[in-house]
């Protein structure tokens, strides 16, 4: 998921989607440990999705980005 994508969403599908990708990387890193998952690096993507996500956030809240 790209940042352009992310900014034009308002505030409440932020969070809805920030909830939705915590819970897609506990259920990655379940697989992981079951050694059902066979690429990893959809957990280190995931993670980059999160961070974009809290990032967009957090401009929003100090005034940054609209």
């Amino acid at each position: 998921m790209k940042a352009t994508e992310l900014v034009q969403l308002t505030e409440q599908e932020l969070i809805q989607k920030f909830e939705e990708t915590k819970k897609k990387l506990f259920e990655l890193r379940f697989q992981l440990e079951m050694g059902q998952l066979k690429n990893t690096s959809t957990i280190k993507q995931v993670k980059k999705d999160i961070a974009r996500i809290k990032t967009i956030l957090r401009e929003r809240e100090l005034g940054i980005r609209r």
